[in-house]
Order: structure tokens, then sequence, then C-alpha cells
């Protein structure tokens, strides 16, 4: 690289450093070209951008950014996911670290929150915003739905429930 490709490096990274509400960072020795793209195809179905990094010149672009305390973390082969949902990348890698050994996850940073590898795992298995808002109507409808079954009963299965209820 060049220093024009390397300040052009730098405000890139630095740019997405910033704009990422989460970025992961990983070791990606032993894997294959094949599992990086596999790995890279997965990542980008959902908005994810995993890239290998060049870690003197990322130290450069995370050191004026809210992720200047991953620095330590960019020694050895080092890529990051960088993402607007922390939780999707987090299970993304956590279940291809599981099933690739090679890929190690090292940690990370979410929102203002470091997070350690215990971290990652423990974000990554926490529901997506799919999975909550899916719960929170399962929730919500619950009760709905034993109204109107109440309501729809026989007049005498309504006598019995309001004779139950007066005994209590």
């Amino acid at each position: 690289m060049d220093k024009v490709q390397k300040e052009n490096y730098i405000k890139e990274m630095t740019a997405q450093f910033e704009n990422s509400e989460a970025v992961l960072v990983t070791h990606y020795q032993g894997l294959s070209v094949k599992q990086l793209d596999d790995l890279r195809k997965q990542m980008r179905e959902h908005g994810i951008k995993f890239q290998i990094t060049k870690n003197r010149i990322t130290k450069l672009a995370l050191k004026d950014t809210k992720c200047k305390n991953l620095t330590d973390l960019f020694t050895g082969p080092t890529a990051v996911a960088l993402s607007k949902d922390a939780i999707t990348s987090a299970k993304i890698l956590t279940k291809f670290s599981k099933e690739n050994k090679s890929l190690k996850i090292l940690g990370g940073i979410m929102g203002d929150e470091i997070l350690d590898i215990a971290g990652v795992a423990n974000v990554a298995t926490l529901p997506t915003l799919e999975e909550a808002r899916a719960k929170i109507v399962g929730i919500l409808r619950s009760p709905a739905q034993k109204i109107a079954s109440i309501l729809l009963a026989p007049a005498s299965k309504i006598a019995i429930l309001a004779l139950e209820k007066s005994k209590k």
C-alpha cells in the first residue's frame, strides 16, 4: 500500500467503526477461502460487513473512535464484523466458530460496552429483534384469546366459571 491508499483505508475504517453499533473481532487463521466466503455470504445476508484487517493501520483508524479500547485485540490474522445489529452478528459468528474451530472470537464492542469472549457468547444467546417482537405479540394475544373463548362458550360454562370465581 502506498501512502494515499493507507490514508484512504484509515478514513474508511474510522468511518465504519464510528457508524457501526457492533464491532466483533476474530482470528481467522486456518480457514480456507471457501469457508471465509461462506461466512461473508451469511453475514452479507443480514447486512453485516466481515472484513479482514491490516492490524497496524487499523490500530491507527481505531485511535479516534469509540472502539479505541479494542486496539489490543488486533494482533495476528484479524478480521472484524461491523454491523448495526450486535445480536445477529454474534449469533452468526458463534455458530460458525462452533462448526469451524479455526475461527476464534476475541471480543468486541456493542454500543459503548466492551465485550470479552464470554460477553459475545452472552449476546449470541439473546433473542433477535424479530424474535422479541414475536414473543411480545404472543404474550399480548394470549389474554385476548382466553376472553374470546369464554365469550363464545355456552351460557352454562360461563355460569360454572362465575360460580368457581365466586368461591375463591
